[in-house]
C-alpha cells in the first residue's frame, strides 16, 4: 500500500533532483550526498509507493510515465508549500492570510483596486477576494461573515458592525471638454439651467440631492439619463449630458481621458465614505495597514 508521510518528503526531494539531473551520480553531486544514498532513497520510495519510477537499462536509469506524473505532483506540492510559507508570513505580520473585501461601486473602479495593489506589494501572502455592491449589500455581507471589510457610503447603521468614517468630500461637475462650462473655474447650480444631466441610477449617491437642489433653486433641466455609475464619465464624453458626482469616483473614471474635465460645484453637495467590519476584527493587524494605506491614497484625490 502506498505510504506517503512527512518522512517521505526527503525521498521525494531526492527523486525530483534525480529526474532533473538524469543520473544518480549527478543528483548525488547536486545534493551533496553519496550515489549509493540516492539509490537507497529511490528504492525506499518505490517500495513505499508501490510504483516503479525508473527502469534500469545498461547501467542507466530511464524514467517511467509514472515518474513524470509524480514529478508534476511534486511541483504542485512545492507550489502549495510556497503559498503556505507566504500565508504564514502574512499571518505573522497582518494577523490574517485571507482578506475578503466588499465595496460600493463609487470606490470600486480605482480606489479599492489601488488599495489592494498596495497591500499585495507589501506582502504577497494575502489571498484577497473583492466584490462590488451597494452599501446595503456591503453591510449584509460583512454582518454575515461573507466579507471581512466593507467600504460604504455614509451614513449607515448596524448593531453588529464597527463603522469608521474615512472621508467627507464635495461634489464636482463633469463636463465635456468642448462644452462652454469647461471654461469656468467653478460650475454652479444656476449653470445647469436647460442642461441635460447624466445621473447615477443608484439611490442616494448624488442624483437625489442634485435634483432636489435644482428644484429648490427653480432650475429647469432639459432632461436626464440614468446610468450605472461606472459609465457616467463615458456618457459625458460622448455628449449625452453633464454630471455631478463625488471626486473620488470621477478621478478614477477620468484616468487617461482628455475629453472630459472636472470642475468644483456650488453649492456644496457632500459625500461621506467609511469602512465597516465586525467586532472580532477590531484587533486584526491588517486593519491598521488598510487604514494607513487607504488614508495615503485618499490624499491623492481632490477634496
Amino acid at each position: 500500500m502506498a505510504d506517503v508521510n512527512i518522512h517521505s518528503l526527503k525521498s521525494l526531494a531526492i527523486f525530483k533532483t534525480l529526474l532533473e539531473a538524469g543520473s544518480a551520480s549527478q543528483a548525488a553531486r547536486t545534493l551533496g550526498i553519496t550515489q549509493s544514498g540516492v539509490s537507497r532513497s529511490l528504492a525506499q520510495l518505490e517500495d513505499n509507493l508501490g510504483i516503479q519510477l525508473f527502469l534500469r537499462e545498461k547501467n542507466r536509469l530511464v524514467a517511467t510515465p509514472e515518474a513524470y506524473e509524480l514529478y508534476e505532483e511534486i511541483l504542485r506540492l512545492m507550489g502549495n508549500i510556497e503559498e503556505l510559507r507566504h500565508s504564514v508570513l502574512a499571518l505573522k505580520e497582518f494577523g490574517t492570510s485571507r482578506l475578503r473585501i466588499a465595496a460600493i461601486p463609487g470606490l470600486a473602479f480605482g480606489f479599492v483596486p489601488r488599495l489592494i495593489g498596495t497591500l499585495l506589494a507589501e506582502n504577497r501572502g494575502f489571498s484577497i477576494s473583492f466584490d462590488m455592491m451597494s452599501s446595503h449589500d456591503v453591510l449584509r455581507e460583512v454582518e454575515s461573515g461573507h466579507a471581512d471589510i466593507g467600504f460604504v457610503t455614509l451614513p449607515v447603521s448596524s448593531r453588529l458592525l464597527r463603522i469608521e468614517e474615512w472621508l467627507t468630500t464635495q461634489a464636482h461637475c463633469l463636463v465635456p471638454a468642448n462644452h462652454p462650462l469647461a471654461n469656468r473655474e467653478e460650475v454652479t447650480i444656476e449653470n445647469l439651467q436647460n442642461e441635460y444631466l447624466v445621473i447615477s441610477n443608484q439611490p442616494n449617491v448624488g442624483a437625489d440631492p442634485l435634483l432636489h437642489l435644482a428644484a429648490s433653486h427653480s432650475i429647469s433641466i432639459a432632461g436626464k439619463t440614468e446610468s450605472n455609475i461606472g459609465a457616467i464619465a463615458a456618457m459625458v464624453a460622448n455628449g449625452v449630458g453633464i454630471s455631478v458626482m463625488n471626486p473620488i469616483t470621477a478621478t478614477d473614471q477620468l484616468v487617461g481621458r482628455t475629453d472630459v474635465v472636472m470642475r468644483p460645484f456650488s453649492p456644496r453637495i457632500s459625500f461621506s465614505f467609511g469602512m465597516v467590519y465586525r467586532e472580532d476584527w477590531k484587533n486584526v493587524q491588517a486593519l491598521e495597514s488598510i487604514r494607513r494605506t487607504g488614508n495615503e491614497l485618499l490624499k491623492t484625490y481632490p477634496d
